[in-house]
């Protein structure tokens, strides 16, 4: 019998990933349904199971904040409608990321890698586990854009990553900012589409507005008792991290 925790504040989904586990060839049991952060800690802290299928955005925070205080044994199949989290999935035992809407081949091969993971002897696991990060940073290293073509009046030059210490967006048009603090109008126009050329393990979206790059992050200070005020090279403002981005940026400070 394979004891299983669902993790997911919505009603569709929950029903959606019920029904292929029960059109699967083994014996499972759904031991609970968590639809919140506090909900998780609480159940973790008293009970064990050996896999969870967790979303990420739940109802009050970042599942994140749920695996950052609690100790774990078993792996996490994450399943969510954004793409940004899949490095801090790997690095909180996660096997398997699925991003909304997933089809019922997607989930069996999520669910084939766990019964990988469950049948093999410990040092395997180890060896696996290693070998599912590597493939996972190189394919970020892969799709990492090296610069950025940028507006002027008279025309269009280039602007490498590597020299870009924070993206922000406003007003339908997306400026970086060098280590100078000199503002760079983009050819891309939002946020979102900046992001998914980029190595989530080099930049992290602190809130809505702005996108941050590691490599110039000089000082973290706290701000409120959720929130956190970041302060980049060159630049004389504080960013500042939303709520819900507090406990993943930690997490994501630390690799």
């Amino acid at each position: 019998m394979i004891r299983i925790l669902i993790v997911e504040d919505e009603i569709p989904a929950r029903k959606k990933l019920k029904r292929f586990l029960e059109e699967l060839d083994t014996e499972i049991e759904v031991i609970a349904e968590i639809d919140s952060v506090a909900m998780g800690i609480s159940f973790l802290k008293s009970s064990s199971v050996d896999l969870i299928f967790s979303d990420i955005e739940l109802l009050d925070g970042n599942a994140f904040e749920i695996y950052s205080q609690v100790s774990l044994s078993c792996p996490i199949i994450f399943t969510t409608a954004y793409d940004q989290f899949w490095m801090n999935a790997f690095d909180n035992n996660g096997i398997a990321y699925l991003l909304k809407p997933f089809s019922k081949e997607r989930f069996q091969k999520a669910w084939d890698k766990f019964l990988i993971f469950g049948n093999a002897p410990s040092d395997a696991n180890k060896l696996l586990s290693s070998l599912t990060k590597i493939i996972e940073q190189n394919f970020a290293k892969q799709r990492s854009k090296m610069r950025f073509a940028v507006h002027d009046r008279k025309s269009i030059y280039f602007l490498d990553t590597e020299s870009i210490s924070f993206f922000e967006a406003g007003e339908g048009v997306v400026f970086a900012y060098d280590t100078t603090f000199k503002k760079h109008l983009l050819t891309e126009s939002t946020l979102k589409e900046i992001e998914e050329q980029l190595n989530s393990a080099e930049f992290f979206r602190l809130n809505r507005k702005e996108l941050i790059h590691k490599l110039h992050i000089e000082k973290i200070e706290y701000n409120t008792k959720n929130t956190l005020a970041i302060k980049l090279r060159g630049c004389q403002k504080y960013l500042l991290t939303s709520q819900n981005k507090t406990a993943p940026f930690r997490i994501w400070i630390k690799q």
